[in-house]
């Protein structure tokens, strides 16, 4: 039977044949597939400037420059995430404050985020756990007492909404992932989405060295530039992409619910929070992430995803802790740091998600779910 891995992206006929115009019409890089792929973006982020780059990183660490964080400012942020959420705090020269996740959304507490705050606060960056928002109300309630800038890592939430707004079209600083594993891609990047044409001005100098040109033919530096354009070719697949995003998201959605519907409650699986449990958050389901029941199981982790892989099923690890990679713990942070944060990174784990999946390809992880979980069950 044909290997199932966790994520494949979608990728049609039309969007191959547009890839390969771009190929042949002579201009491959940063062009009017990127100018397009901004405008159809502002479009539906209520007209909201837009600059793509080449990843979703480097719009979070320019959106960082953007709102002036720099040398000795502290950013909150989360320790469950993908570990770019912290490294862009640490590019600009800042220190990033992680705060715990709620057990039941794994998005920072905000119950515990005011006790983070110091006089040296500038920034939060809010991460939208496998594609559920966080809560934006208390969030903007909070940075708007304090005066502090909120960046949205969305880079896991396209497509998703808070309250019926969607992500992106509210907000200050909006950072999305076009990476191959997200609901919308072009292989490599990302986007962000900012307020004020100044600030898009200045992401565009941002990615490209820094650089404005003259009509003249002349040209200025006048800020610390980097290399983080995106390509035509890229643009090229996103601009296929966005009119499927919608049904790409519903496909997710069902396939979701049956894996609610089908996984057996026997195997003690801690499940992420249905649709319906999930208030005025509607996630994209990015990902599906049950915790493992380490404690009952007579099976690692690593003894789980080998298991798995030979019944025929990728399964993926989305994200340890970060606090504990060695990076980190040199700046000073330990195991027990942030305990509800540690529990999930040390038993999450990612089945197959993807729109092209058939219901029969759920029925068939939670299959093997069964086959592998249920003999490693120790007796309670």
């Amino acid at each position: 039977m044909e290997f199932l891995p966790f994520t494949r992206p979608s990728i049609d006929d039309a969007t191959i044949a547009a890839v390969a115009d771009v190929l042949r019409s002579g201009w491959i890089t940063t062009g009017p597939k990127c100018r397009e792929l901004e405008a159809r973006l502002s479009e539906r982020y209520g007209n909201r400037p837009v600059r793509v780059a080449a990843s979703a990183t480097a719009a979070l660490e320019f959106a960082l420059r953007i709102a002036g964080v720099g040398a000795g400012d502290e950013v909150i942020t989360t320790p469950l995430s993908w570990v770019a959420s912290a490294n862009v705090v640490l590019t600009v020269g800042a220190r990033p404050v992680f705060v715990d996740v709620d057990p039941r959304t794994r998005n920072l507490d905000l119950a515990l985020l005011e006790r983070a705050i110091t006089p040296r606060t500038r920034a939060i960056i809010a991460v939208d756990l496998a594609g559920l928002p966080l809560d934006r109300e208390r969030l903007y309630r909070i940075a708007g007492q304090h005066r502090l800038r909120v960046i949205e890592d969305a880079a896991q939430s396209m497509g998703a909404s808070w309250a019926g707004q969607e992500i992106g079209c509210g907000g200050d600083l909006v950072a999305l992932s076009f990476h191959a594993n997200k609901n919308f891609t072009t292989a490599e990047g990302g986007c962000l989405v900012m307020n004020t044409p100044e600030e898009a001005r200045l992401f565009e100098k941002l990615r490209l060295q820094g650089v404005t040109r003259h009509a003249d033919g002349g040209m200025d530096v006048d800020v610390l530039g980097y290399k983080h354009n995106l390509t035509d070719i890229a643009a090229a697949i996103g601009l296929g992409q966005l009119p499927r995003l919608a049904q790409f998201n519903q496909r997710r959605a069902e396939l979701a619910a049956r894996y609610f519907a089908r996984i057996d409650p026997a195997l003690g699986l801690s499940l992420p929070l249905t649709d319906a449990q999930s208030g005025p958050a509607r996630g994209n389901w990015h990902m599906f992430q049950p915790l493992l029941p380490l404690a009952r199981l007579r099976l690692s982790r690593g003894g789980f995803i080998e298991a798995m892989k030979a019944e025929g099923i990728g399964v993926g690890v989305h994200y340890p802790a970060m606090h504990r990679f060695t990076l980190y713990r040199k700046l000073g942070w330990r195991d027990g740091d942030f305990p509800v944060a540690e529990s999930i990174g040390e038993s999450t784990v990612t089945l197959p998600l993807f729109p092209a999946m058939a219901d029969t390809d759920v029925d068939r992880v939670c299959n093997a779910l069964s086959a592998v979980l249920g003999p490693a069950l120790a007796a309670s």
